[in-house]
């Protein structure tokens, strides 16, 4: 009896000991303080889960694979939230707003935008680019002949 008591004494120490170690990890710690890292966990299980659920209905998995938009669509779904949550866990940063070249980016757009919609905005481009345009009015130094004095030929 003394051998068995000594054995689960040596397995609780070790079971201590093991869940000291788990409970000083940096992952364990971002685990339990993180709730966007527990939320995007949940999210890839329930979205896995639901791919599974219709991979199994019956039709086969290739198949359902290759033709259920909505297993593809649970799939896509558990794999960004998957990688959303292992970089949470490594401690990569969120990128959160517009970073500056996406920012950049949507103004030359807007711009574009704005010189292709008005007329008015296109010309002042055009002028300060390739300078002011010269206006001039054409007039004619000749006179416009009538019918009736026009030459007329004979052919006799």
């Amino acid at each position: 009896m003394a051998s068995k008591k000594g054995k689960a004494a040596k397995t609780a120490a070790k079971a201590g000991g093991a869940a000291t170690a788990v409970r000083s990890s940096p992952y364990v710690q971002r685990l339990i303080e993180d709730d966007d890292l527990r939320d995007s966990i949940r999210d890839a299980f329930e979205s896995a889960r639901d791919a599974y659920a219709r991979i199994a209905n019956g039709k086969g998995p290739a198949k359902a694979l290759m033709d259920d938009k909505k297993v593809q669509r649970d799939l896509k779904e558990a794999a960004d939230n998957f990688r959303e949550a292992s970089d949470r866990l490594r401690g990569k940063k969120q990128r959160k707003g517009l970073t500056f070249g996406r920012l950049l980016l949507l103004g030359l757009i807007g711009a574009i935008v704005a010189v292709v919609v008005s007329e008015d905005l296109r010309k002042m481009v055009m002028d300060k680019l390739f300078g002011a345009e010269e206006e001039f009015e054409y007039t004619s130094t000749t006179t416009a002949s009538s019918p009736e004095a026009a030459p007329t030929t004979n052919a006799s």
